[in-house]
């Protein structure tokens, strides 16, 4: 499997610290923000990964990480052009994949947990993709799961009123379907290529699996609050 860390997107909601670096060079405590995912996919055994950053950064991304063979590990960069979604920032990344099943994780997600025997499951898998979840106290602002008889039916961004308090954390694995899914999708209201279509896509096939999280979670680019919890949270461990 390949691992693909996303770190575009404007960061407007942590300016001014956001004009003059990109939000996933911001320090998390005492690593930059992008250190953390970059460690959760090494630690899965994922080591061929592929970092796609908007335009404006892409030379600091080179310069701080380089080969990234000081993580033990072979880096890829892509740049996205312009703030499109998500899922058209990971639809750059189809020849790095080759065919391979992925794993995504957002730049600014930094998680507890060891994903490594998750890889080992999903690598083993004909088809099909996963989310993880994590319980949060404000469902009405992330993408919400929801459950009926231990499977995802839906997953419903900033619902108001959510079903659910499991939010849909931005770490997914797909496998090679994922894109012709994004070829055929269409922008949302706010002009972006969502993610969750893609994830619902899935669930329509019947050909989603989710895992709710033990460790914290921290969106670390949420909010000026978000990353505060998550430095703190860093720094407790």
């Amino acid at each position: 499997m390949k691992g693909i860390i996303l770190a575009g997107g404007t960061g407007s909601r942590l300016s001014p610290l956001t004009k003059v670096t990109n939000k996933h060079l911001l320090p998390v405590y005492n690593k930059p923000m992008i250190f953390y995912p970059i460690q959760t996919l090494v630690s899965a055994g994922i080591t061929e990964i592929m970092i796609v950053s908007g335009k404006g950064h892409a030379g600091q991304f080179l310069e701080l990480l380089k080969s990234g063979s000081e993580f033990g590990a072979n880096f890829s960069y892509g740049v996205q052009e312009e703030a499109g979604g998500i899922a058209q920032a990971l639809g750059l990344c189809r020849d790095f994949a080759d065919s391979e099943k992925i794993v995504v994780i957002l730049g600014d997600n930094i998680i507890e947990d060891n994903l490594k025997k998750s890889a080992l499951e999903f690598g083993g898998r004909k088809k099909g993709a996963k989310v993880f979840l994590k319980e949060v106290k404000n469902p009405q602002s992330y993408g919400i799961a929801e459950i009926k008889e231990n499977k995802i039916i839906r997953i419903v961004e900033k619902p108001a009123q959510p079903k659910t308090n499991l939010a849909v954390i931005g770490v997914y694995m797909f496998d090679e379907q994922v894109w012709n899914v994004i070829d055929g999708l269409k922008p949302s209201a706010r002009g972006e290529m969502e993610i969750t279509d893609v994830n619902n896509f899935y669930i329509s096939k019947n050909e989603m699996e989710y895992e709710v999280l033990n460790g914290f979670w921290g969106d670390a680019g949420e909010s000026f609050d978000s990353l505060f919890e998550a430095a703190k949270l860093v720094a407790g461990k």
